[in-house]
């Protein structure tokens, strides 16, 4: 049986496990060791030939190309008009550690969110008003989150009403995206001067903050950030299966539909 072979065999008997009825169980069923030992102490009939779990560690990386294909292809959603961008820190190490920290030395960059400074990458998001995905990016975490091959490579597929938190503020970025159909709003800042704007753009841009409780749930119940990765492949075969796996939430974070908000009244944006 070739190294391969085994592999496959893993990732379909891990498939055909059925996803448990409550979510608290999700964080365990994300994890590659329990759902091993599962299949092999309920499934080994069916699965004769399967890898130990150390092997399966180290083979990993063959699942990193198409598990971005699937979860391109297969789960990510067409974009309806109304799309939310954020990006969310991912931490690699404690503060004290970065000097001795080796596995993602030639990668990993110090960079600052609203949360403080941190060491390690920028996932960048965009999804739209049912909390679905539509795009994602990785980068350094001293990126900005303004941009510009960052953000030509989120918007490919979107189109309408991009919303943001002020730190997307960029005439440049906005005259650049307004070009190809896509309206970048967001909040004014303190020294700004108040401008109109449509009530519903405003009322939307108060829903901004369901792709924070997106980038939450990724962190909290899919484990997307933790500092036991040995290798920059198999981190990005967590984080790309962990986006995969919220593509599979029954019940993500969501607003009311676009038709109920009102629309054509104008008010000032602050």
């Amino acid at each position: 049986m070739s190294t391969k072979h085994g592999f496959m065999l893993v990732l379909e008997s891990l498939t055909h496990m059925d996803p448990p009825p409550d979510i608290r169980h999700l964080r365990d069923l994300l994890r590659f060791r329990l759902k091993l030992k599962h299949v092999m102490k309920y499934q080994k009939k069916d699965f004769p030939d399967l890898v130990s779990y150390n092997r399966f560690v180290e083979i990993m990386e063959y699942a990193l190309v198409p598990l971005i294909l699937y979860i391109i292809k297969a789960r990510f959603v067409k974009c309806s008009g109304i799309s939310f961008v954020d990006s969310t820190p991912i931490k690699v190490c404690d503060h004290h550690r970065i000097k001795s920290h080796r596995v993602f030395s030639e990668y990993a960059k110090r960079g600052k969110s609203s949360m403080g400074w941190f060491y390690g990458f920028k996932l960048h998001l965009i999804i739209n008003e049912e909390g679905e995905l539509l795009s994602f990016c990785l980068t350094s975490g001293n990126v900005d989150d303004r941009n510009e091959a960052v953000m030509d490579s989120l918007t490919k597929e979107i189109f309408g009403k991009l919303f943001a938190n002020r730190g997307y503020i960029s005439q440049k970025l906005f005259e650049k995206l307004l070009k190809r159909d896509i309206t970048l709003i967001t909040r004014a800042k303190k020294n700004m001067k108040n401008k109109l704007m449509n009530l519903y753009d405003r009322l939307m841009l108060r829903k901004r903050t369901v792709i924070e409780s997106v980038n939450d749930f990724l962190k909290n119940i899919c484990d997307i950030e933790h500092s036991r990765h040995r290798s920059i492949t198999n981190f990005l075969v967590n984080l790309v299966s962990a986006l995969a796996a919220y593509s599979f939430l029954p019940k993500k974070p969501s607003i009311c539909s676009a038709s109920d908000m009102p629309k054509g009244i104008l008010c000032l944006v602050d």
